[in-house]
């Protein structure tokens, strides 16, 4: 997606600002190479690298969400989460943010057969190359900072 007066295979960075308050997804690897979808919901304390190029971005989504579904939903506390299934149906974990506590996500759904970044075009791997955290995904709870940095978080009820 390109912005008036922008050259064609330009690269368009987001803003913090631009993400606060609206619902941003973005994308990452973890360190066993599988892929998550984190629902961010208005909190800017995402990776700099996830604001790097909205095209970059739009194109991960768009191959994602073309690809057919591969297992059935998975949504771990079910109920309202059962809408959040879809990339996990595509092989994705699936991560929300939670109101209030910056750089904080919960697992809302995860694959029973994840996907590996290998499997994908070149291009999303060059991109996700960006996008890794040092953590493995199926935590119950993650923490993200600006910078990439990650780590498993504790859940409330510990």
């Amino acid at each position: 997606m390109s912005r008036p007066g922008q050259l064609p295979g330009t690269q368009t960075p987001l803003t913090r600002e631009e993400i606060r308050d609206v619902e941003f997804d973005w994308f990452a690897a973890d360190r066993a190479g599988h892929l998550a979808q984190f629902l961010a919901a208005g909190d800017p304390t995402v990776p700099e690298a996830a604001l790097a190029s909205e095209e970059q971005l739009e194109a991960l989504h768009v191959w994602l969400d073309t690809r057919p579904e591969t297992e059935a939903p998975n949504a771990l506390a079910g109920g309202f989460d059962e809408h959040l299934t879809p990339p996990q149906r595509r092989g994705a974990y699936v991560y929300d943010a939670l109101p209030d506590q910056p750089g904080q996500y919960r697992l809302v759904a995860a694959p029973r057969t994840p996907l590996k970044v290998a499997e994908m075009p070149g291009a999303q791997q060059a991109y996700l190359g960006t996008l890794t955290l040092p953590v493995r995904f199926g935590a119950a709870r993650l923490w993200v900072g600006p910078d990439g940095e990650a780590r498993v978080a504790e859940s409330a009820e510990s």
